[in-house]
């Protein structure tokens, strides 16, 4: 396998360089893919239906903080869900399903990192630093968000949403389909979600988000975050602040990452 180290190389030799990248990503997505499909059932068992069953860990750790606070609104109980599946391959489907994303979730940091590799030649010595550091962001809040989306959001949507009910003669039975789309739809926006300070860095650091628009819009946003806590948490404020502390927190940090890169911008 050739050396693609050097800094200037001709077009094809640079396609010739993406292609091996490309490359060994694909192979770690389908080594992670097939590693889940392999253990598919513990996986699915014990990571995707874990929110479906009162013993998940969320439930638990509010179970005993509400007792050690005496706040027994802060003690949800989930009960087991019954979820069905109503087609003749939809187990096997959802099967592979879980093991893609899986793969997809797992190899990210690797695929990053052969991104940082493939751009690392052209970008000047001086300004590696930046971009190693925020390679590192990139990967560390995208695994804080996945468990900030897990542990946190996707168990109490789930216990707002399994528990909502119009009627009592009307039975909740939910298609598997829909169950898994959920968690993944929920823990995977969360984990975009929370690059939303390296996103605000790459804005401002090309004039599009500015530190005044954002303190403009801080209040807007902030009441939208905690309508969102307020709706898929139960009635109570310590829920409310395990949703809403987070995300305003991150928020603020975007914010002051763009009056950093606005301060350095003047000063040049």
């Amino acid at each position: 396998m050739p050396d693609y180290n050097e800094k200037y190389l001709p077009f094809w030799e640079h396609l010739e360089a993406l292609r091996w990248h490309i490359v060994r990503s694909l192979i770690a997505i389908l080594s992670t893919t097939l590693a889940a499909l392999l253990s598919g059932k513990s996986v699915f068992h014990t990571l995707v239906l874990g929110p479906s069953r009162p013993d998940f860990w969320t439930y638990r750790v509010l179970s005993r903080v509400s007792e050690w606070l005496d706040a027994p609104a802060l003690c949800i109980y989930q009960p087991l869900l019954t979820l069905q599946s109503r087609e003749l391959a939809g187990q096997l489907t959802m099967h592979v399903h879980v093991a893609l994303v899986t793969g997809l979730v797992n190899a990210f940091p690797y695929v990053l990192w052969e991104l940082w590799r493939f751009v690392k030649p052209s970008i000047p010595l001086n300004r590696q630093g930046v971009a190693k550091a925020s390679i590192f962001m990139i990967s560390l809040l995208f695994i804080l968000g996945l468990l900030f989306g897990y542990y946190i959001i996707t168990p109490l949507a789930i216990h707002f949403l399994a528990n909502y009910q119009l009627d009592p003669s009307i039975v909740n039975r939910f298609d598997l389909v829909s169950y898994v789309s959920t968690v993944a739809t929920l823990t995977l926006a969360c984990a975009f979600m929370f690059q939303l300070p390296v996103a605000t860095y790459l804005l401002a650091r090309i004039g599009i988000v500015t530190a005044h628009d954002m303190r403009t819009y801080r209040r807007h946003t902030s009441v939208a975050i905690l309508i969102l806590a307020a709706i898929i948490t139960p009635p109570d404020v310590m829920s409310q602040l395990l949703v809403a502390v987070p995300l305003l927190l991150l928020y603020q940090c975007s914010v002051l990452i763009t009056q950093f890169v606005e301060n350095r911008n003047y000063t040049k």
